[in-house]
């Protein structure tokens, strides 16, 4: 049986310690922590160059078409000089969700190289198709980027005029986000067939209205079922 008095032979924690750091594996985890924080760095550093407006319209897509409508917008220019940029209204700024939308917009790169709208005339034979996408994601993310903004938790009603009062009020209450009626706020709305008034030739026709509604009856069909 050992002397309980012996005292412990084993070196003390600083000791192993510093017998391990002279160890290939303190050196292996070592250099691997310096990559993995210049990886960090570098990434991060890449995609909040990609998250800046001047990238943003760094191409003549953009730069020569929704950028021009929105310098006309209040968003671009305003009293008080405050201004919501390419991607403070798309592009999330909550990490997750931002990594999400760039993965996403990866597909932009694709239709550059394919010149898929490198001319106005085909930038808006798309505009419903391009605008639809967008609208529906705002649409099911809340409105996200909106609301970093504006939140209808923090609207004081009493400044607002009567109609936006009592509009928000009624959005709240019937769940609906920013988008679903700001839709123009930033941007040309596309042309869209909507069957009031007149036919419009050149007006695009959305899936859902594929099956114009029925033709009210004239004045004179009235009359003669009238007379039946």
């Amino acid at each position: 049986m050992a002397d309980q008095n012996t005292p412990d032979s084993r070196p003390g924690l600083l000791t192993r310690a510093w017998l391990f750091m002279k160890t290939p594996l303190f050196l292996w985890l070592s250099a691997g922590f310096v990559v993995g924080i210049l990886f960090w760095g570098g990434f991060h550093t890449a995609l909040e160059y990609t998250n800046r407006e001047a990238f943003c319209i760094s191409c003549h897509e953009m730069q020569n078409n929704v950028y021009v409508e929105y310098r006309n917008t209040i968003h671009f220019q305003n009293r008080t000089g405050v201004r919501a940029t390419c991607p403070d209204c798309h592009v999330p700024k909550e990490w997750g969700p931002k990594l999400i939308r760039k993965i996403q917009a990866s597909n932009e790169v694709l239709h550059k190289i394919l010149g898929s709208i490198d001319t106005p005339e085909k930038f808006n034979a798309k505009r419903v198709q391009l605008a639809q996408h967008e609208w529906a994601r705002m649409k099911a993310n809340d409105s996200q980027e909106c609301r970093n903004c504006h939140n209808f938790n923090f609207m004081d009603y009493v400044e607002q005029n009567r109609r936006a009062a009592a509009t928000h009020q009624r959005a709240v209450n019937e769940g609906k986000t920013c988008i679903d009626c700001h839709k123009g706020i930033a941007h040309t709305l596309p042309e869209i067939e909507q069957y009031i008034g007149a036919p419009k030739a050149s007006a695009a026709v959305l899936p859902e209205q594929t099956a114009a509604p029925a033709a009210s009856p004239t004045a004179s069909q009235a009359a003669s079922a009238a007379s039946r």
